[in-house]
Formats: structure tokens, sequence, C-alpha cells
């Protein structure tokens, strides 16, 4: 059974790309079997597979944007880095469909604005609302102690959903990214401490993809 992790958020700019990428090489890294589909319009995810090459393990990319389609029947691990809306059938089927939601937001007021109202989207659909499929939101391009960071602190409180990474403002992830790498594909202290960073958001996603029959 293929566990599907749906990176989303109505607001562009916000890091989907940067989070679904890391979550692909994660899983991938980890030894699963992992498929990155991208349905948004600028193919990001699919560039940063272009660019990683025949890197080992391999993760196997899918344009879903003109061919929406389902997982590859060997597929552990799927994830798909969706468009800056919920307006097309095949992005609220995938919602609907996937095991967790993961909502990147960025510390800022605009950001914050953005995803009140797409959160609201969200809970339009029963699985959401009831509680019965979690939402997991990542801080994106996070700065421990500034006044946008405590700011977004407070407004997540409010949103009920757990924060489940702060991911930093650091030049390392554009420098990965060129290469169509992770920081999870180093073993240096820089990227050990990064990829520590993650750790609470693939806790938690793991944890979920088990409990709901994912190998």
């Amino acid at each position: 059974m293929t566990g599907t992790v749906c990176v989303i958020n109505l607001k562009g700019g916000c890091g989907k790309t940067t989070v679904a990428t890391h979550l692909a090489a994660a899983f991938a890294l980890s030894g699963l079997n992992t498929a990155l589909a991208d349905l948004d319009r600028q193919h990001n995810s699919l560039l940063w597979l272009k660019l990683r090459g025949n890197r080992k393990p391999k993760i196997r990319g899918l344009n879903w944007r003109s061919d929406f389609g389902a997982a590859p029947g060997k597929a552990q691990r799927l994830v798909v880095d969706c468009p800056a809306s919920m307006r097309g059938r095949a992005t609220r089927k995938l919602v609907l469909e996937s095991d967790i939601v993961v909502v990147p937001i960025l510390p800022s007021i605009f950001d914050e604005q953005s995803t009140k109202q797409f959160i609201k989207r969200l809970e339009e659909l029963k699985p959401i609302r009831k509680g019965k499929k979690p939402v997991l939101l990542v801080a994106n391009r996070y700065r421990p102690g500034s006044i946008a960071a405590q700011n977004l602190e407070k407004y997540v409180r409010k949103t009920g959903y757990p924060l489940s990474a702060r991911i930093p403002d650091r030049t390392i992830y554009p420098a990965v990214a060129e290469k169509g790498l992770s920081v999870f594909d180093h073993a240096t202290k820089t990227m050990r401490e990064q990829q520590a960073l993650w750790l609470p958001l693939m806790t938690a996603v793991e944890d979920r993809l088990r409990g709901a029959g994912g190998r």
C-alpha cells in the first residue's frame, strides 16, 4: 500500500517544492520506494529531479499536470507537489485520497491570511473537518526569535493544527536544490543539524502512514 503525502497551500512561494523534495529524498534514502508527483504548472519538483539525475536511490518523477493518475504499483511513498489552488477537481480528489496534508507557511502576515483562507477551504472537506485526515503545518524560512516567528507561533496555535517543523532561512536550501539534492544527501555536521530540524515532521508523517497501513 502506498502512503501518500500531499504538500499544498494556496499561497505561492511558501516552500511547497522545498518540503516536497525533502520529504521524497528522506523517504528514498531510508530505503523506501518513492515517487514524486508534480501538479504545479512551474514543474519545480520535476526540474529538481532532472538536476538530481541518476543519483541513487532513485526517486520516480510523475508529471501529473498533464496526466493525472495513480501512484506506481511498487511505490511505498508518494509525495505530491500541488499547485497553489484547490479549484481543480484533480487537486481536491488528491487531498481527499491522501493520507496526510502538509501545509508550508512563511512567517508573514500575508502568508498567515492566505493560509487562514486555505484552512477554511480544507475544512470544507469532511475527513479534515472531522479530524480523520491530519494536517501538518511547516514553518519555512523561519528565523527563531524574530517578531515574525513569534507572530507565526501565535497564529498556528489558533489554527488548532500542529507546527511540525521549523525550517530556517538558510542559503543551504537553495544551494542543495540547484544540484537536485537535499540536506539528507549529505553527512556533514551542518547538514546533520538541518536534518534534525526535519525529524519532527518525518516522525509525524511516518507514524501516520504506518497507522494508515503504509509499509
